[in-house]
């Protein structure tokens, strides 16, 4: 019959599953280690090394192998999916840096030009506050 228990007797789904929790636990305890401070987020957050995705996908493909055999097309569409998932993950940390980068000169330009134009407003008030009285 049907068992919802089931699910914990699938090898490759237990492997990704343990291999995701593996790579976030490793964050969590990595910024714990670096930064001295437990920050919750890194359980589930995204983001960072190591690479949850890339840890998920690469137990699974491994489970299918040692399941299914390694010379197994099962096996070979999951190494292939790994692989787009890894590359994908690289090139999305890659234009990320380069985002966030973008995004801090944005910010400091900003911030420059709206401490400017807030000197200029409190500047303008005061003369006309002192122009009137």
């Amino acid at each position: 019959g049907f068992s919802y228990l089931a699910v914990f007797h699938n090898f490759p789904l237990v492997a990704a599953l343990l291999g995701f929790a593996i790579a976030q636990s490793i964050k969590f305890f990595l910024t714990r280690y670096k930064e001295k401070r437990w920050d919750p987020k890194r359980l589930i957050g995204s983001g960072g090394m190591p690479s949850s995705h890339s840890a998920t996908v690469t137990a699974l493909s491994v489970a299918i192998g040692f399941q299914e055999g390694f010379g197994s097309a099962l096996f070979a569409t999951s190494t292939i999916f790994a692989s787009v998932v890894m590359y994908d993950a690289s090139g999305v940390r890659l234009h990320a840096g380069k985002q966030a980068a973008v995004c801090n000169n944005c910010s400091d330009f900003c911030d420059y030009i709206c401490f400017d134009v807030l000197s200029f407003a409190t500047m303008l008030s005061f003369f006309l506050i002192f122009s009137i009285l």
